[in-house]
Parts: structure tokens; C-alpha cells; sequence
């Protein structure tokens, strides 16, 4: 039971969270491509790991990580006046390299699918 009201309360961070990422939070070291992946949320309903996919160099995702954890107190209040529970957790921001690390893969195996397609002489 308590898996569930986690699960539930994860999804409704992550909602509320993408939202003021993409409408309230005017920080220009914060780009417009960031969005929120996965919310984690703790059994006991006191920290949210929110992570983020920030599109753009290792700079650029380093300076938008540092400008949301100055932001997250913020971020905190705002998600307070969303949601109508006792306690809110203490969010805590993360940089995702799921997104560039799947590019990055997808690039390698087309390389090798060129490679092996160049090596095979043909029947012509």
C-alpha cells in the first residue's frame, strides 16, 4: 500500500515540477530544454530525487543543475501550494544522462553497422 501512495505522489511531483520548470522558473541559466525524467520519492514521503535531462553541453548541464538547486526552496514552496499534504519533501535536483548516453550508443552501433556494410564486398 505505501508502494502505491509513493508511486502516486512521485508522478504528481514530476507533474507539478515539469510545470514550473516550463512556465515559472525564469532563470536563463536554466534552458528551455530541460525536463523532468523520474521523481523518486522516499517511503517516508520526506526527500524527491527529481531528475532532470538538460539538452546541451556538459557546461550548460552543470550551470542548469547548480541554477535549480539554488532554486529548489522555491520550487518547494510552489509545490506546496499545488499539493494538500502535511509534509512536502525536500527536493533534490539530479542531471539524467540517460538521453545523451542512449544517443551516444545509438551513434556507435551505426558506425559499426557502416563499417561491417563497407568491409562486405558486393555481389554486383
Amino acid at each position: 500500500m505505501a508502494g502505491h501512495r509513493t508511486d502516486r505522489m512521485a508522478e504528481e511531483i514530476k507533474r507539478i515540477v515539469s510545470a514550473i520548470l516550463r512556465d515559472e522558473l525564469k532563470d536563463p541559466d536554466i534552458p528551455t530544454m530541460t525536463s523532468v525524467l523520474i521523481v523518486d520519492v522516499t517511503r517516508d514521503l520526506r526527500y524527491a530525487k527529481v531528475r532532470v535531462s538538460v539538452m546541451g553541453s556538459q557546461e550548460e548541464q552543470e550551470k542548469a543543475i547548480r541554477a535549480l538547486t539554488r532554486s529548489r526552496g522555491y520550487v518547494r514552496h510552489l509545490v506546496s501550494e499545488r499539493l494538500t499534504i502535511r509534509y512536502v519533501p525536500e527536493i533534490v535536483f539530479e542531471l539524467d544522462q540517460s538521453i545523451s548516453h542512449s544517443i551516444r550508443v545509438s551513434q556507435i552501433l551505426g558506425d559499426i553497422k557502416k563499417s561491417e556494410n563497407e568491409k562486405q564486398p558486393s555481389d554486383t
